[in-house]
């Protein structure tokens, strides 16, 4: 049998009120599809396991996405999704349940994805390294000001370096930039990532 995690109950309640519903549909449909696919979080979001990653899900402040790990196998050349890349975006960026395909398509796309994991097949994935994200000024005088937090900070991985960087970056507002560079201080002087809620 699968299991259901309670994280990803959490996680479609504190969605956006639009994207609750469309999480809701897609998470019944892997369900039925794939009776034992297990449930869990990955990069901070509701991912389905069985025999291995098989799919995925989020929820943004503005839209919802849904994709398959082998995306690139699970769409035939002439269904309308092979167009969308790889992953998570396979399905667009969705602001209603009707923009998801009916279920009885949805399940056999998650059927299919069940089915290239029960047969073992790989994809090759080529990584594209991405560019460094500079440090954003308010959280490089910070660190100056915290050697602690500063050496936590420059042993984490790039990409946990990153996640910060691209969070206190992204602030639309100094008094939001501000908050986060406090909250970003305190976690990292811990050693958390960004997403250490999540892991």
């Amino acid at each position: 049998m699968g299991t259901r995690d309670k994280r990803i109950d959490a996680y479609i309640a504190k969605a956006q009120p639009f994207a609750q519903p469309i999480l809701a549909r897609i998470r019944d449909a892997v369900h039925q599809a794939c009776p034992d696919v297990a449930e869990t979080i990955k990069w901070g979001m509701p991912a389905f396991d069985y025999k291995g990653p098989m799919c995925g899900m989020a929820a943004f402040k503005q839209h919802a996405t849904f994709g398959f790990w082998k995306s690139s196998l699970v769409f035939g050349t002439n269904d309308k999704y092979a167009t969308h890349p790889d992953g998570m975006s396979a399905f667009g960026k969705m602001t209603s349940i009707a923009e998801l395909p009916p279920r009885q398509a949805l399940v056999a796309y998650v059927k299919k994805a069940a089915a290239l994991n029960d047969e073992g097949i790989t994809i090759e994935r080529k990584r594209t390294p991405r560019a460094p994200l500079p440090v954003p000024p308010a959280l490089g005088a910070a660190l100056k000001r915290n050697k602690k937090a500063k050496r936590s900070f420059d042993a984490m991985p790039p990409s946990h370096q990153r996640e910060y960087n691209e969070w206190i970056g992204e602030a639309k507002t100094d008094a939001t930039r501000d908050k986060r560079v406090a909250q970003a201080m305190a976690w990292i002087a811990d050693g958390k990532s960004r997403n250490w809620k999540y892991k």
